[in-house]
């Protein structure tokens, strides 16, 4: 009988010991890992953390978010004295907002609602947005609290309030909350869902278009498929979490009102709830797309029907995606304020742009980490998608920029332009790391990849190789085929090991992992910060709104206006002059009354008269006012509504015969 030497027998678990080989006492031995980065799983749980980490220290500091409508002016004015009690109160805003039962209340000394209690009346008209509420007859003299909630057209909830007095100011017990709405504890939360709905969408976009247009076998990668479907349930977990805080956040501010019916039903009949619907059912039919993608795809073998396959995926995917990414620009900063027919549609190339960028990148990391057959081909695809979302993000991001910003003053003075700042410095810092990244995929080569020359060029893992097959032999006659199966597994673990040692030790690969680990942590920040743009009052609208603001508050006028304009039509008795009285000469309601004197100074009747108002500084007007005659050479208007303080601009149409007329204008302060 011939001795023969033993053969070294595999590890029960299948890890092969340091020198590829099997342990021989049964244990797994500890494997050298030649890459720079020693623990690469370590280094993308800490990139996890960032996740995490960064939109609650951003938004710890952030306070209640500024939203996009504001007030600009109210009638009667915040800390007005008026003789009489006004039969409404009205508020001006900058931009659209939606209102219920509730929205203005008028609370007198006691605390009382001093309101007849209905739903604010709209009373806006052209550009101008206005709402106000009736008082109850024979209100006592003293200082009236008005206070405001409202929902902003780009779907943030706003809120004030302000006194006036009535006969002389008095104490008040009106006890308003201290915290705003939208802030607290649910703001808090509403914001972070809001930042992981956002990364979700990433991840699951990114993620998908980079398998199917950079790397197609990494839809049979267990962790790419664990990455998209990850994905998948953050977004739309995030989702439904923003639709049932979405009543809270806008209201109450508490947790408990999550699950009111009524609440949410309220909130399902707004443009903001109805968007988070949308996207709902869009993700259900993001869910069929991933079972395909990472079904029939990856099993197909027929190039021609992967081909048709992938061009089927391409489309429905970007459909889905795109749909996916209108939720968000139909409801918030672009569905609202100039050009937003352009701004949705650009809105939605910009986060599409975001996705096949950044959720590619993590994407990359992932596959460079966690999969060993990724080759150079994959990596220089995806940096040309990443090229040519880079332009598709400059272009849309400086009409962005000039749309929600519109000044030097605004972007440097106002918290969403030094945002901005902030987001183009941290975009410019990662186009630099990309930078390095695009030169070691120059240089990368697929010396590692799974060729078997490559993997079996050690002499070692060729012996390993030939009693692999020996042992086979074995494995049919001898072994039964539990043990054949794990000695299978066993050969594929120490073959995998051996692809993965080899891709570790090439330089340009480790290059590319610790910049595209650069790229992806600075990604983390940029996306915190995105977020908190789309939660803050964009800087045009900060601006105008203090310019109206200020223009509201100014010191009102001492008494009537009163003018006196002289006109010649050019026509028989065509000339004379106007006077004109606005009483009380404020913002509100007003009487005006006209007449018109011929050049002999006695009072003149003329065939017309028009009379229209106009505030050029914030593009109010023409308003046109028709005036009644109420006796020779007289006229009058009421309850001509002026809607805030400022530089008016006074035209007057007069004609004097069927072919002779005259346009006059005179500019005066209405306080």
């Amino acid at each position: 009988m011939t001795a023969t030497a033993p053969r070294p027998r595999p590890s029960r678990t299948g890890q092969p010991s340091r020198t590829g080989r099997p342990s021989p006492a049964g244990r797994p031995s500890p494997i050298r890992r030649p890459s720079p980065i020693r623990r690469p799983f370590a280094a993308v749980a800490l990139l996890a953390a960032l996740f995490s980490l960064v939109p609650g220290l951003l938004l710890a500091g952030a306070g209640p978010a500024a939203a996009h409508a504001a007030l600009t002016g109210s009638d009667p004015q915040d800390g007005a004295v008026v003789a009489t009690a006004p039969k409404e109160v009205t508020l001006t805003f900058s931009e659209a907002i939606a209102v219920g039962d509730g929205s203005i209340r008028v609370l007198d000394p006691s605390s009382k609602r001093a309101d007849t209690g209905v739903e604010p009346k709209d009373l806006s008209y052209g550009s101008t947005v206005r709402y106000g509420v009736e008082l109850l007859p024979g209100l006592p003299d003293g200082t009236y609290t008005v206070a405001w909630q409202a929902i902003s057209a780009d779907s943030h909830p706003i809120s004030g309030a302000f006194t006036f007095s009535i006969g002389a100011p008095s104490e008040t017990t009106v006890a308003l909350p201290s915290e705003e709405v939208g802030g607290g504890a649910v703001g808090t939360v509403y914001g972070i869902a809001r930042y992981i709905a956002y990364a979700g969408f990433i991840l699951l976009v990114g993620g998908a278009a980079f398998v199917l247009g950079c790397w197609p076998r990494g839809a049979t990668a267990r962790p790419m498929q664990r990455l998209v479907v990850r994905g998948w349930i953050t977004l739309t977990a995030a989702t439904l979490a923003m639709l049932l805080l979405r009543n809270p956040y806008t209201g109450s501010g508490k947790f408990a009102d999550a699950f009111d019916m009524d609440g949410l039903q309220a909130v399902l009949d707004t443009k903001p709830g109805a968007a988070l619907v949308s996207r709902l059912l869009l993700l259900g039919a993001a869910a069929l797309f991933i079972a395909v993608l990472f079904g029939t795809y990856a099993r197909r073998e027929d190039a021609v029907e992967k081909r048709d396959l992938t061009f089927g995926l391409a489309v429905g995917g970007g459909v889905v995606a795109a749909g996916i990414a209108a939720t968000w620009a139909m409801s918030e900063h672009a569905s609202t304020g100039i050009q937003a027919g352009i701004a949705m549609p650009v809105d939605v190339l910009h986060l599409l742009a975001v996705a096949a960028w950044l959720g590619g990148l993590v994407s990359l990391l992932v596959a460079l980490y966690r999969t060993p057959d990724i080759g150079s081909e994959a990596v220089r695809r995806f940096s040309r998608v990443a090229f040519a979302s880079v332009l598709v993000l400059a272009a849309t991001g400086i009409y962005q920029s000039w749309r929600q910003v519109g000044s030097w003053s605004a972007l440097t003075g106002t918290r969403y332009g030094q945002l901005l700042i902030v987001k183009v410095a941290l975009i410019v810092l990662l186009l630099a790391v990309a930078w390095f990244s695009r030169r070691w995929t120059g240089r990368l080569t697929d010396a590692g990849t799974a060729s078997g020359a490559s993997v079996t060029s050690d002499p070692s893992e060729s012996s390993v190789t030939s009693e692999g097959a020996a042992e086979t032999v074995e494995t049919a006659d001898d072994v039964a085929p539990e043990r054949a199966a794990q000695l299978a597994r066993q050969r594929a673990a120490l073959t995998a090991t051996k692809k993965k040692r080899i891709r570790d030790a090439d330089a340009e690969r480790s290059g590319l992992r610790r910049s595209v680990l650069a790229e992806a942590a600075i990604a983390v920040v940029l996306l915190a910060v995105t977020t908190l743009l789309t939660s803050t009052e964009p800087g045009r609208t900060e601006e105008e709104a203090k310019g109206a603001s200020t223009a509201a508050t100014a010191p009102a006028a001492s008494g009537p206006v009163n003018l006196s304009m002289p006109f010649d039509t050019g026509g028989r008795n065509g000339k004379g002059t106007v006077r004109i009285d606005i009483d009380p000469g404020r913002s509100g309601a007003n009487e005006l009354h006209v007449w018109i004197d011929g050049s002999d100074g006695k009072p003149m009747d003329v065939p017309e008269l028009k009379v229209a108002l106009t505030l050029e500084a914030q593009e109010i007007g023409p308003l046109p006012v028709a005036p009644d005659r109420l006796a020779e050479g007289h006229w009058s208007a009421s309850s001509v509504q002026i809607p805030m303080a400022g530089e008016w601009k006074v035209d007057v149409t007069v004609r004097t015969s069927d072919i002779d007329q005259v346009t006059i204008d005179k500019t005066v302060k209405i306080g």
